[in-house]
């Protein structure tokens, strides 16, 4: 009988090595997993799986002396970077430039997936690991919103030290001098101990920090009457953000994996699950139980449910085009009617949540986010027409920080500091056209080599066109919502991108090594 060690070569690839390669090569395939784990909720942990791995795949290649195949793909990805540093070196700011480099090379998460997915059961597996290690958070996410947090104050009295402080009806206080807050009794301890007490409240769509004065509290004999409100409740409306620190960023992860579950679940749809004889073991049954559609379509359905508690737009109109597209892809018109009739309510419910979360439509001119972004995209558009400079090598990355003023930029002032919602945007005015048009050239590589490997696949095996379709959705997902969204700069996101793509990229090229080989999803 194999042994673990046997099975998880198997999975690896790994078969034909021995000696301090093989070893090597587990080391590395141990820190994929981790960090495949990892990614859709810890940066840090995800980032620390990734450098180790890294460095147990160059050792390897070092001792078996391999020299990866050059495509038009790598050529792409690493003139991108090239000329990132160019741009880095003709920068207004060049030390804050190129230290933003490390931002673009994470590119190389990429690199470090496909060159250790050696087979196609290896790509399926992670995969299906990584739609399995979200649902911890997705799982998290509707329990959270049913226990509510922090104290949603009503009623509040003019005179009142909230009120001072400038806060409304309906704010929720998170915490006090950074210690959460579960009732007025802890904002009151703290006001009895301190003079000045910082404040952090949620008022849709921000979180905010006042200064609350002990001064200010009035006689009474309740935490409510001192602070000056009428009544409180644990608070049910805020925008998810899962175990990261923004809730865009958890909304644009969510998409890339919900498009990656909604891609396996198609290709399920119809196809045979053929068993293999012999195996009987806990691990295959578990397997087996994680890659079912069943499991798979209550996964998606928490995906759902989180996007839409994130009340972020962008990423739930590229969820929507992913899908449309991955039936398309799929060319399952049955699918395709009944995912109509379904989205209907779907859609008419999300819009209906999104106007009592944000009191915003889904496409809303006079929404302060929506006017935000069109003067970021005026101001892009101005300074990269300003100069040819500009336009070859752009301004620099993060270079606005310190040149705003002599830009003329966010308004004079009035607005508050930030990047240009785009990523199209961001790219072509930090770093020129040469990089925009590089990066669409990279974008166009990888959606041709999921469209060849999908025909390859179609009637074969079963694993790599769901990875192919799921790929191919979040592809077209990231590339929409990156249109209103700086998602390429997101650090988190872009490492949940890249790994995804190489799961596409593996999945294609080993449905065009065998495309013949049977189905055994």
């Amino acid at each position: 009988m194999p042994t673990f060690a046997d099975k998880f070569d198997r999975l690896a690839g790994l078969d034909a090595d021995s000696g301090s390669s093989r070893l090597l090569g587990r080391i590395a395939f141990v820190f994929l997993l981790l960090m495949v784990a990892a990614a859709p909720h810890s940066i840090a942990a995800t980032q620390i799986a990734w450098g180790c791995g890294t460095l147990a795949t160059l050792a390897q290649f070092l001792i078996t002396r391999q020299r990866p195949k050059v495509t038009f793909l790598d050529i792409a990805f690493f003139s991108y970077f090239g000329w990132s540093v160019i741009s880095g070196i003709f920068s207004y700011e060049p030390a804050i430039s190129l230290d933003q480099l490390r931002g673009v090379a994470l590119f190389l998460v990429f690199y470090f997936a496909i060159w250790n997915i050696r087979n196609a059961k290896a790509a399926y597996f992670l995969a299906v690991l990584m739609a399995f290690s979200c649902t911890v958070n997705l799982i998290w996410t509707p329990i959270e919103r049913s226990l509510g947090r922090g104290v949603e104050v009503h009623g509040l009295v003019a005179d009142g030290p909230l009120a001072k402080a400038l806060l409304y009806d309906g704010d929720t206080l998170l915490s006090a001098d950074g210690k959460k807050l579960t009732s007025p009794e802890g904002l009151l301890a703290a006001l009895q101990q301190h003079e000045d007490v910082r404040v952090l409240f949620y008022r849709p769509d921000f979180e905010f920090e006042v200064t609350v004065k002990q001064a200010d509290l009035l006689p009474g004999d309740s935490a409510a009457q001192r602070l000056g409100f009428t009544s409180w409740e644990k608070s049910h409306n805020w925008r998810s953000k899962g175990f990261y620190n923004h809730y865009v960023t958890y909304s644009e992860m969510l998409q890339l994996v919900a498009a990656l579950i909604f891609g396996l679940i198609v290709a399920n749809l119809g196809r045979r699950r053929e068993s293999v004889a012999g195996e009987t073991t806990v691990w295959v049954r578990c397997g087996r139980l994680f890659s079912s559609t069943p499991f798979l379509a209550a996964a998606l359905a928490l995906a759902c449910l989180a996007l839409l508690f994130t009340v972020t737009r962008a990423s739930q109109l590229g969820f929507m085009i992913a899908a449309l597209v991955i039936v398309l892809l799929s060319a399952k018109k049955k699918l395709l009617i009944a995912g109509f009739f379904v989205a209907i309510p779907i859609v008419f419910g999300g819009l209906l949540f999104l106007h009592e979360s944000r009191d915003v439509g889904f496409f809303d001119s006079k929404d302060d986010s929506t006017k935000y972004r069109e003067m970021m995209w005026r101001d892009g558009y101005h300074l990269l027409t300003e100069s040819p400079r500009h336009l070859v090598v752009g301004v620099g990355m993060n270079s606005v920080q310190k040149h705003w003023q002599e830009w003329g930029m966010f308004d004079k002032g009035w607005q508050p500091m930030g990047h240009f919602h785009s990523t199209p945007v961001q790219l072509a005015v930090e770093r020129g056209i040469p990089v925009l048009l590089l990066w669409l050239s990279i974008l166009f590589c990888l959606g041709r080599r999921f469209w060849r490997g999908l025909k390859w696949t179609r009637e074969g095996d079963g694993r790599l066109y769901g990875v192919l379709l799921g790929a191919a959705g979040a592809l077209v997902g990231f590339t929409a919502s990156g249109l209103v969204h700086w998602n390429l700069g997101d650090a988190e996101v872009a490492m949940v991108f890249f790994l995804i793509m190489a799961f596409g990229v593996a999945a294609a090229s080993f449905a065009h090594e065998d495309p013949g080989e049977p189905n055994t999803v």
